[in-house]
């Protein structure tokens, strides 16, 4: 079985949280998005989520949706890959919420998320 996988967004990292900001508000300008403001990061509308600072990947990360996360993870397993399981994240009821897989990509680190 072979499962779905959407794009939820990029995260593109930036040095500190006023190059994050501008970032976010030149992309939400240039593609008629709505910034917000989060803890980590900024975003220009949901595509775009600029790191306030460094984070995994030398460019930031490719965070992936699926709808059944644990299913995902078999499969991606199965096709040899490996997960940082120190960035696992979790909701309430114990069920798996995200986690990272191991390396780099494009520079870019890759994150699983439940959809």
């Amino acid at each position: 079985m072979n499962c779905t996988f959407e794009l939820e967004h990029i995260g593109i990292n930036t040095p500190n949280a006023a190059e994050a900001e501008k970032l976010a508000k030149l992309l939400s300008f240039i593609f008629n998005l709505e910034p917000r403001h989060g803890q980590k990061s900024e975003f220009g509308g949901p595509y775009f989520e600029c790191m306030k600072a460094p984070f995994l990947g030398a460019n930031g990360h490719i965070a992936m949706r699926t709808p059944d996360l644990d299913a995902a993870i078999e499969e991606l397993k199965g096709k040899g890959f490996s997960f940082n399981m120190d960035t696992a994240a979790y909701f309430e009821d114990g069920k798996m919420k995200n986690i990272y897989l191991d390396g780099e990509f494009g520079g870019f680190a890759i994150h699983i998320m439940h959809k």
